[in-house]
């Protein structure tokens, strides 16, 4: 659409190549479309196999999609080695992948099982440091300048006890900062920037359970109170990541924008039973 047109004077990714990690559907899929219209190269990795016909089919030739799971060594590394193999080099990484562990058994602190305490944090903290060593090793390896974009979660910095207490989600997101952090400060004098975007809640196949919710979309309508109060769609993360993984961010690393509606800095209203 037009919006694309505008940003791509802006944030220029053309011809870069880009690995998505989770970028077959929903926030990932969304940016993948955005760095393809605007020029880049794409290699979307998601764990879904019925996410691939779809992903192909809207990235096209300047898209690469492969399966397999991003908390898995060797995963990023597939991805990373077919961006070197299809399209000559690598430019960026988009880490998107993670989810909800409430299956597992996150919940509230006094509630969370070990197991879901510890498959909540490989989803979302350990798939991170995978893809991002990754990258980091091999722009290192061919002493190439790189951008590393994260994506978190408001929930990371700003709780929200009513209707998001999973614990080990909000620990994961926070030491995704913690990390994003330490490895920019690590790795800027190789010229590797590493940011972190984090969104609040967005509409995406993991988001189900609030988005379906009437009380937690009322919660949601004060909450995020910018743009007459509603979910992020994954349009609304689209220019920070083209930003962030563009030569107009070439000065800016260990940064964490929060795309949130506002959420930070309103209490939303909690209906009365």
């Amino acid at each position: 659409g037009s919006s694309t047109h505008c940003l791509n004077s802006h944030f220029v990714v053309k011809d870069k190549v880009i690995v998505n990690i989770g970028g077959t559907a929903g926030i990932g899929l969304a940016a993948a479309q955005a760095f393809v219209a605007s020029g880049a190269k794409v290699v979307a990795l998601g764990n879904r196999p019925e996410d691939e016909k779809t992903a192909s089919k809207l990235l096209g030739d300047q898209g690469k999609v492969l399966t397999s799971d991003a908390t898995q060594t060797g995963s990023a590394d597939l991805a990373i080695q077919t961006a070197v193999e299809t399209f000559g080099t690598l430019d960026g990484l988009y880490h998107v992948a993670g989810g909800s562990g409430r299956k597992f058994g996150d919940g509230t602190l006094a509630e969370v099982s070990k197991e879901g305490w510890e498959k909540t944090l490989e989803l979302n903290l350990t798939s991170v440091m995978l893809s991002n060593q990754a990258a980091i090793q091999w722009f290192i390896k061919h002493k190439k300048a790189g951008a590393i974009l994260n994506l978190g979660s408001v929930l990371g910095t700003n709780p929200s006890p009513k209707y998001f207490g999973t614990i080990a989600y909000a620990t994961a997101k926070a030491g995704l900062i913690g990390m994003s952090k330490a490895a920019a400060a690590y790795h800027s004098a190789d010229n590797i920037r590493v940011n972190v975007l984090a969104p609040g809640l967005v509409d995406s196949p993991m988001s189900r359970r609030a988005s379906d919710n009437e009380e937690i979309q009322y919660f949601i309508k004060s909450k995020q109170a910018l743009d007459g109060g509603r979910n992020g769609g994954t349009d609304d993360l689209v220019g920070a990541a083209l930003y962030f993984l563009s030569d107009s961010s070439k000065f800016t690393t260990g940064q964490v924008l929060n795309v949130c509606g506002g959420w930070e800095f309103n209490d939303g209203q909690i209906l009365m039973q």
